[in-house]
């Protein structure tokens, strides 16, 4: 080949990368770039204190698919001063005072700062509050626009979200959605007057964009979490628990539709919260122990084991003495020979479920406490959540077998408890809990969070049987048969747990309960499991008296939300 001709296709090869590699940093700036422009574009014109803050959005999608703002931006302006160009101070603030009300002696002591050329009046002044001080053109007053992360919702699944304040020096997503996906949120500020050409070609060898910002689309529903957080305040107004807290799940998917306590807080006013611990999500970082919403699962293992069938008896005495330790049940009463197991779940009996777990052998049980997922993270897209403590089953006792057996001396977080209960409502299978459905990326590509094919812990048959098992318990046992719906089957079971003393004296209360409850349906084809608890409730025993029907009225409204079809 001719040098001439040689040359002519190595320039010609140039000439397409670079018009390639033009075509797509255009598209970037004209696209993917474009609202960051129009940022900048606006500054040039509204004098800023600073790079405006920038971050992504997080969204909810409600029944309809329609997107709902659950975290965004909002825009709004600061008062300054700078006290080295005021001359008559008290001429100033009551000019500004008949604008913004403003507190005197705070104004007066900033005012006073004479060396220092920048001292923050006011902030999230609206536009028009602006424009009246820029008119009053006071030498030394100044107005700059600002930027902050604001919760259109207020206080809803703020639990889940988090919000955005100072770790250290350091503006950046605490707690919840926005520490655990701060990285997608955070944009990283660039310098707002850059030449055209020089962001044109800029950062071509490392990249153009930032792959991995972006905006978040929660699984959270929007009414669904609002009817949720409405039930737990009429739990905390009625009975005056510590803490009360739901999850409403899909027991197939693991989307969680609804997750949120009470106590909760405003994201937009966090700041006046006197403790911290109101931020922390109790679903997740938080361990309890669960009583007999557990019977279930043990019972279950039994079926699945081959131990024991819905129809086998044993001979019920009313109490268990092992490792001289007595167990009872809970109202200390014998039902005698004969009692089946679907008695032992109708009445919740303590020994019952003792029997079950002793008769399966203590690595039998053992194991599928551990196939269930308790005692380790569920991996759920949380912040801080930590494992159950299940250490107690490493105890060569029987006794911590009988007690572990009904949801004592094993403390287990929500989130891992609604996972291994999810197991019974999906054919036996462990999901992966998520709060996150999709991720908007800046690039404009879209990532959706599928559900995870978890391990099998239980048949398919085992599971057909302890859901029968359980409707039966709503149709005949609960509060005698009074929630049992016509047209719809409902699996479901309570618990109330003795709550450990933390006062260094070991044992339990002997007056202070945790109540909790779940149940699933339609019980044939389950689209939502729900579970409840909640702490130390005053003036009742029974968690059948506390929860049952705060957990009646979410079933109803989902069933007409969603418009589930019946299934009888």
């Amino acid at each position: 080949m001719k040098p001439r001709i040689l040359r002519i296709r190595i320039l010609s090869v140039f000439f397409v990368v670079f018009a390639l590699v033009l075509v797509f940093r255009l598209y970037t700036l004209q696209v993917i770039d474009r609202g960051d422009f129009l940022d900048k574009a606006d500054r040039q014109y509204v004098q800023t204190s600073t790079n405006l803050f920038n971050r992504g959005s997080i969204y909810f999608k409600n029944a309809n698919a329609t997107i709902i703002s659950a975290a965004t931006l909002k825009t709004g302006y600061i008062l300054a001063i700078n006290p080295t160009k005021i001359k008559d101070i008290e001429v100033v603030y009551s000019k500004l005072n008949t604008i913004v009300a403003l507190d005197h002696d705070t104004f007066v002591a900033r005012a006073k700062k004479t060396i220092d050329p920048y001292e923050e009046i006011a902030k999230h002044l609206d536009e028009e509050t602006a424009k009246k001080i820029d008119s009053l053109k006071l030498v030394g007053v100044s107005t700059y626009e600002e930027r902050w992360r604001y919760y259109p919702q207020g206080p809803l699944a703020s639990q889940v979200l988090g919000f955005v304040g100072y770790k250290g020096d350091e503006l950046t997503g605490r707690y919840g959605v926005e520490s655990y996906y701060n990285d997608i949120l955070d944009r990283k500020n660039k310098d707002i007057y850059v030449n055209f050409f020089a962001e044109l070609f800029s950062n071509i060898k490392s990249g153009t964009v930032s792959a991995d910002e972006g905006d978040i689309t929660l699984t959270i529903e929007p009414s669904v979490q609002g009817y949720l957080e409405k039930q737990l305040k009429k739990v905390s107004d009625t009975f005056s628990p510590t803490l009360t807290g739901g999850i409403i799940i899909n027991p197939k998917t693991g989307e969680i539709a609804a997750m949120g306590a009470y106590p909760s807080f405003d994201p937009n006013a966090y700041q006046t919260e006197k403790s911290a611990t109101v931020f922390i999500n109790p679903l997740v970082q938080n361990i309890y122990e669960m009583g007999s919403i557990i019977k279930p699962l043990t019972m279950a293992a039994g079926i699945d084991s081959g131990t024991v069938t819905p129809t086998s008896t044993y001979n019920d005495q009313g109490s268990l003495t092992l490792n001289n330790y007595t167990i009872y049940n809970f109202d200390k009463r014998a039902r005698g020979p004969g009692t089946s197991m679907q008695e032992v779940l109708n009445q919740s009996l303590n020994t019952g479920v003792a029997h079950v777990a002793l008769k399966m052998g203590r690595e039998n049980f053992s194991k599928y406490i551990r196939n269930y997922g308790l005692g380790e993270k569920t991996g759920i897209d949380l912040p801080g959540e930590i494992a159950g403590h299940i250490q107690n089953l490493k105890n060569n006792r029987d006794i911590e077998d009988a007690t572990a057996a009904y949801g004592q001396g094993i403390a287990l977080t929500p989130i891992e408890t609604v996972r291994a209960l999810s197991s019974l409502a999906n054919g036996g299978t462990l999901i992966t809990p998520h709060i996150v459905k999709s991720i908007q990326y800046k690039t404009g590509m879209i990532k959706t969070i599928k559900p995870d094919v978890g391990p099998r812990v239980l048949s398919e048959d085992t599971t057909q049987k302890i859901t029968a098992m359980l409707t039966t318990v709503v149709d005949k046992a609960l509060l005698n048969g009074q929630i049992k719906m016509d047209r719809y089957s409902i699996a479901a079971k309570t618990g109330t747990a003795q709550i450990a003393r933390d006062d260094g004296k070991g044992g339990y209360f002997e007056d202070r309960y945790l109540h909790s409850f779940f149940g699933y349906f339609p019980a044939t084809n389950p689209q939502y499991l729900v579970f409840l608890f909640t702490v130390y409730p005053k003036g009742v025993s029974y968690a059948s008296h506390t929860l049952t029907v705060p957990f009646q009225e979410i079933t109803k409204f989902l069933l007409s939300y969603y418009q589930i079809p019946p299934d009888r």
